[in-house]
């Protein structure tokens, strides 16, 4: 009994394959730090969030050209402060294990040419910086003012007569380790269509948060690769089997 190389076609077809790109980032989680629990005011920013337990996400995102205004007095050779460099989405990462690496892929069909760029940021650094925090507000904002109106849970802003409810004994915090994920999305390509170039249509995305066995193999390519090994495992017998029937035939 020997094996057909037609019983490898039901294995070849579990490995599915499409035109499509990925992006991503890689990183370790980092220390907890104390979030509002019952009450988060996170919940306010209505940013989408991301966990390992709730680790996929399709979506549609905003992607535009890059841009630059004019300004007489700065060197377009050097001074990039007045380019706009696409659109950002922002998303919120939680309940990481601190220490863990992880990685964020963004995964689009090739006929949507879009450069992506994806950066973690710790939450006292998105707050500290002006740059990151004017792009979080904007977005903020702007999702937002498209969701029907809610009565906020607790104030974005506590007075010194509640100030004492954000004290870290309070059971209404929790340590948790925490990201804000940015995505940025530059259009890529060049039409003759002159409404494509005025107006980006959104890019399908697929967005994975990803932890690392060991530290070491992201876990959701752990079964692709199980699958890469028995076929090249089967190809290799049949191999051998075939030039085991060859070497015979010549001996004989």
């Amino acid at each position: 009994m020997h094996l057909s190389p037609s019983l490898l076609l039901p294995l070849l077809s579990l490995l599915t394959t499409t035109s499509a790109n990925v992006e991503k980032t890689i990183f370790l989680a980092p220390s907890p730090v104390l979030v509002p629990a019952l009450t988060p005011n996170l919940d306010d920013l209505g940013l989408q969030r991301l966990s390992p337990s709730s680790s996929y996400l399709r979506t549609q995102l905003n992607a535009s050209f890059p841009t630059t205004h004019d300004d007489p007095t700065s060197d377009p050779t050097t001074d990039h402060s007045n380019r706009d460099t696409g659109t950002d989405t922002w998303y919120f990462l939680e309940n990481l294990t601190p220490g863990q690496r992880y990685e964020v892929r963004l995964c689009w069909l090739a006929t949507q040419p879009t450069k992506f760029t994806l950066t973690t940021h710790h939450p006292h650094t998105t707050i500290s910086t002006p740059a990151l925090l004017t792009s979080l507000t904007l977005y903020s904002s702007l999702l937002l003012s498209t969701q029907p109106p809610k009565p906020l849970a607790a104030p974005l802003i506590p007075d010194s007569a509640s100030s004492s409810s954000f004290a870290p004994h309070d059971p209404t915090l929790t340590s948790d380790s925490v990201l804000f994920l940015r995505v940025r999305a530059e259009a890529d390509y060049y039409s003759l269509d002159q409404e494509l170039m005025r107006s980006v249509p959104p890019v399908v995305v697929d967005v994975v948060l990803d932890p690392y066995l060991g530290n070491v193999f992201p876990r959701s390519l752990v079964r692709t690769a199980g699958w890469v090994v028995l076929v090249a495992g089967l190809a290799a017998g049949l191999r051998a089997g075939w030039l085991g029937r060859w070497g015979g035939w010549l001996l004989y």
